[in-house]
């Protein structure tokens, strides 16, 4: 890997840096305890430039919207964005249904659809999960019957985040259920707003309603909504999950994290017993190490990526490394502020933050395939062991 900016890259950075400038109010920032924007007329002319620039989905085709960025490009955007705190737009729309319809979509798909997700009409929603398939995903059951030119659909998705707040969902359903487990899976596109769906809250630990039930009870939905073929709609699914995995885990969000807690800690350190200070001193100093090689790690699979290379194994170790030392970053919040840690009211120490964090890091292991799914990518596919 070679760590230095090339001059291109340089001035490509200078570029993104000059823009944030502009552009990036302190209302915009995400940080810590404030995870979404303010809206009003900052973030309507923020999002106004970002489109103008195609940087809402930077890695997207110029046809489409998008930038047209190289590897590298995207690299350098996104790492500056994440030092800025600068908020991202589009959410699983930009992130995961977006590249999927690109390479695997019709062209009436990528009219219909692509546009609304840039200008941020359409808001997108994952149906996969359900109750009795979640790492095994492939064991699905939720039925699509075809019935002339419309499916119909009976089931039932769960943990799925966003629900509530979504026009349309993108979704694997059984088409044939005589086929192999990851035959038989069509990939379609499901209008929120079509009979017989209904969503039903789930609020997690940290009394959060981020995810949601779904239940779809004789949903017609039109043939022409499959993306890819029918049947073989396992295969554009785990394209969306390559996205997905390649975006969990940000590294410099880590770094940030780390950088806040050592700052709280040494403006309290008259509070705090010494024994209690050196133990969480020292735990510290294992965070920052930790995120030095999450960073790391990023640096090398966008350095495959540049070369030509589809880094596999490499973003498995990326995605099961970030989410676990996200856990750890939140355990040692945790320890450092004692009691207080687990005081949610953002009266607390730290806006209460670091109670939400721990309680929201659990599922970070969880989503976009568990830790123990990450491993047997990586035994498998890495170190080439034999399977199980």
């Amino acid at each position: 890997m070679d760590w230095r900016d090339s001059p291109s890259v340089a001035a490509w950075r200078a570029e993104v840096r000059a823009f944030l400038k502009e552009y990036l109010t302190d209302e915009l920032r995400v940080t810590g305890w404030r995870q979404r924007p303010t809206p009003g007329p900052a973030l309507d002319r923020y999002r106004k430039a970002l489109a103008e620039r195609g940087w809402i989905a930077p890695a997207w085709p110029k046809e489409y919207g998008g930038a047209g960025l190289t590897p590298i490009e995207q690299f350098v955007l996104n790492e500056e964005f994440a030092e800025a705190s600068a908020p991202s737009l589009g959410g699983l729309g930009v992130m995961m249904l977006g590249p999927t319809l690109i390479a695997h979509g019709t062209e009436e798909q990528k009219r219909q659809h692509l546009p609304r997700i840039l200008d941020g009409s359409v808001q997108w929603c994952q149906g996969y999960s359900e109750p009795g398939s979640g790492s095994d995903l492939a064991s699905l059951q939720t039925r699509a019957v075809r019935d002339g030119d419309e499916f119909v659909i009976n089931g039932q998705k769960i943990w799925t985040s966003g629900a509530h707040q979504a026009d349309w969902m993108f979704c694997l359903v059984r088409t044939d259920p005589d086929a192999p487990k990851h035959r038989g899976i069509t990939y379609l596109l499901i209008d929120m707003k079509t009979p017989g769906i209904t969503v039903r809250p789930l609020v997690n630990m940290a009394g959060s309603h981020d995810f949601n039930e779904v239940f779809f009870e004789d949903v017609r939905v039109p043939v022409t909504n499959a993306v890819g073929e029918i049947n073989r709609g396992w295969y554009v699914g785990t394209t969306t999950l390559d996205f997905e995995r390649s975006s969990i885990g940000n590294a410099v969000g880590q770094q940030q994290a780390v950088e806040r807690g050592v700052r709280w800690l040494r403006e309290h350190r008259d509070e705090i017993a010494p024994v209690d200070y050196e133990s969480v001193r020292l735990q510290w100093a294992d965070r920052s190490i930790e995120t030095t090689v999450a960073r790391q790690l990023a640096y090398r699979i966008i350095s495959m990526q540049a070369a030509g290379q589809i880094p596999n194994s490499e973003a498995s170790i990326a995605k099961l490394f970030n989410t676990e030392l996200s856990q750890r970053i939140a355990r040692t919040e945790l320890k450092m502020l004692g009691l207080w840690g687990g005081i949610t009211d953002e009266r607390a120490p730290l806006h209460g933050f670091a109670a939400t964090n721990y309680l929201f890091s659990v599922s970070m292991t969880i989503a976009g395939g568990t830790s123990e799914i990450q491993r047997n990518i990586i035994a498998t596919r890495g170190l080439g062991l034999p399977r199980a």
